[in-house]
């Protein structure tokens, strides 16, 4: 799909980049599956790069002239952040004899910042209830962490002969523990950790390995999990505590809160001063 925004045509690599880029987000995110989204996802590339465009030709409108000591500054700040000339040459595929394309893009960046500060205005803290109101419409996105505490036996498996035997073994030891017999006994007498850490503590998800996690987290308080499996060798654990998630007060969350607030301000802005710009643009676009 061809685009062109007031007379400046998009290259289609750029777009299918933005399209890559996006796909690639929802994709991890593991809400789509190959090409379901695809022309969801072309048009977000779409409004994504009319956006941009839109903001850099309105910034150069404003603020045509930047004076080069700021330009200067920013180009330094850049190299400082990649540790270095050479850092920054290697990590960005550029050479010092382009480096007048890093001086022109921190010369539109620049006047991208100026024009989001006027769009933003003057920002001021909204009241304390304000914030507070917000803090639970949002409550949320404030709860702690799920937690559990857990003993583990671990029996390393270091021949594929020994898989069968081992699988057995624990299986055995479940069920002595499910019969009523003390599981972090019987966990510290077999267990192969050379440190004997059979107790595991209070634990989040990602605080260990993926395959722990989805057994463990998916039991109950007092319950024993299946032996199972992982690239080290086999496991049983038994679940000792659970802590659901809870708000984390106020006090606690109130600079994130005005943070938030403040960033959601910033993006409101953003968004009404792109549909102004849209209003009055000239969006071409048609199939290649």
């Amino acid at each position: 799909m061809a685009l062109t925004i007031n007379g400046e045509t998009i290259p289609p690599e750029i777009l299918h980049e933005e399209f890559q880029s996006i796909k690639a987000h929802y994709e991890r995110m593991a809400r789509v599956s190959c090409c379901e989204r695809d022309p969801e996802f072309r048009q977000y590339a779409r409004d994504n790069i009319t956006a941009r465009v839109l903001l850099n030709q309105e910034a150069e409108r404003r603020f045509p002239e930047i004076a080069e000591e700021e330009i200067l500054e920013g180009v330094e700040r850049l190299v400082a952040e990649h540790g270095g000339r050479e850092m920054f040459f290697a990590n960005t595929g550029l050479t010092p004899e382009t480096e007048h394309l890093v001086k022109e893009d921190v010369r539109a960046g620049l006047r991208v910042d100026r024009l989001m500060r006027e769009a933003w205005g003057e920002e001021t803290d909204a009241p304390s209830e304000e914030q507070q109101q917000w803090y639970e419409e949002h409550l949320a996105e404030f709860m702690t962490a799920e937690e559990i505490r857990a003993s583990h036996l671990f029996k390393h498996v270091e021949k594929s002969e020994d898989r069968e035997r081992l699988y057995e073994f624990l299986r055995g030891i479940r069920a002595r523990v499910r019969a009523g017999e003390d599981f972090e006994a019987l966990a510290l007498e077999h267990t192969d950790k050379e440190d004997k850490l059979v107790d595991l503590g209070w634990f989040k998800r990602g605080d260990y390995m993926e395959e722990f996690d989805l057994i463990v987290f998916s039991l109950t308080e007092g319950e024993v999990s299946p032996v199972f499996a992982s690239h080290w060798g086999f496991h049983l654990a038994k679940i000792t505590g659970h802590r659901v998630p809870r708000p984390r007060p106020f006090a606690e969350v109130q600079a994130e809160v005005v943070e938030r607030m403040r960033h959601e301000q910033r993006q409101q802005a953003t968004r009404g001063l792109v549909e102004r710009l849209k209003a009055v643009a000239r969006i071409e676009s048609g199939d290649d």
